[in-house]
């Protein structure tokens, strides 16, 4: 009898610990992450505190991260895969790592245009690439167009980024899919012609050398101009107060936007935890935060966003499938190696 009990007994306190393993493997999230804000750690913490689901996090470049969940296959640990740009998305959708997202909540929370047309992954955030001018040398009429960048009169007046970069990219690959591909290469030589410098730095090196003089017009993204100008940095808010922003194309194609996106893997052990993620990260309050704290325009049109970003204006966005930076990317390479953008 007393055996039996014992058996029992032992049985039962196997059961609980398994239960409560299962417990806690229930209240997880594995994120899988080429964002690498603050904003985003303090929303995986708010969460957490809203959820008690723990974030956890996994951060490298997404190429890498891309692979790594293709390697690891059905034994991957990954639930969400986050990162910049829907090229890079469309890369991780072909490569058939994501499942469908299946949310009413964050189909009402983000517009068709800014998620994958499966639903495969949808946004979080966009960031608009403007052209920042010199405020003492360039006036804002004198602006009005990406192509108008390339004409003779803006000769050794243009500082860049070199061609590595993806924000430039996207962008020429967005040049290829509404300019086609004769005139993206043209745009490209006509840039490398205006050069003021060889192509070096990051999108804040540009407001810096602009102010400095080396240079009048550069390429960037919106949401480092509102860090640079609420910046720890004396030097950076110096600079960021020396320059304006433009968004071009306004009478034809629109300003070039990207998108920072989020998606479900395939493989994912956590989905309903990943499914209130999704949602959490798309409603007002996170958007606003992206927005307030990142200068991200948010993609739930409910949210407010940043008053400096408020103050810009509204303004016309281009109208292509994001899957096209992704597909126009090789393209867009071979062009910046034959225009001659280093």
């Amino acid at each position: 009898m007393l055996r039996r009990i014992a058996f029992i007994f032992c049985a039962l306190v196997g059961f609980i610990g398994l239960s409560s393993m299962a417990l806690a493997q229930d209240r997880i999230v594995n994120v899988y992450s080429g964002r690498h804000y603050e904003t985003d750690k303090a929303l995986y913490a708010l969460f957490e505190e809203q959820t008690g689901i723990k974030v956890n996090v996994v951060s490298a470049g997404a190429p890498e991260l891309i692979e790594r969940i293709k390697r690891e296959g059905a034994a991957t640990e990954a639930d969400v895969f986050i990162t910049v740009d829907g090229g890079v998305l469309n890369t991780a959708k072909v490569a058939g790592i994501l499942q469908p997202i299946d949310s009413p909540v964050v189909m009402e929370n983000v517009p068709a245009s800014l998620r994958d047309k499966d639903n495969a992954w949808v946004g979080l955030t966009t960031r608009a690439r403007i052209i920042v001018y010199s405020k003492e040398r360039v006036k804002p009429e004198d602006l009005s167009t990406y192509e108008d960048l390339a004409d003779p009169k803006w000769s050794g007046k243009v500082v860049a980024r070199p061609s590595s970069a993806l924000y430039d990219q996207s962008l020429l690959s967005s040049l290829i899919s509404l300019d086609g591909e004769e005139q993206a290469l043209a745009w490209v030589k006509g840039i490398v012609a205006n050069f003021a410098r060889p192509p070096q730095g990051n999108d804040r090196s540009q407001a810096k050398d602009i102010a400095a003089g080396l240079g009048d017009v550069a390429l960037m993204n919106t949401y480092y101009i509102g860090q640079m100008l609420n910046s720890k940095d004396e030097e950076e808010v110096k600079a960021a107060e020396k320059v304006a922003i433009f968004f071009p194309n306004q009478d034809t194609t629109g300003t070039h936007i990207n998108v920072s996106g989020i998606a479900i893997t395939k493989e994912a052990k956590n989905k309903d935890n990943a499914v209130k993620l999704v949602e959490f990260l798309t409603d007002v309050v996170a958007q606003e935060l992206f927005s307030a704290e990142n200068y991200e325009f948010p993609v739930n049109p409910k949210a407010k966003k940043n008053p400096l970003l408020e103050g810009w204006g509204s303004f016309k966005t281009q109208e292509i499938d994001f899957s096209v930076l992704g597909t126009n990317n090789p393209k867009a390479i071979q062009f910046f190696a034959e225009g001659g953008w280093k």
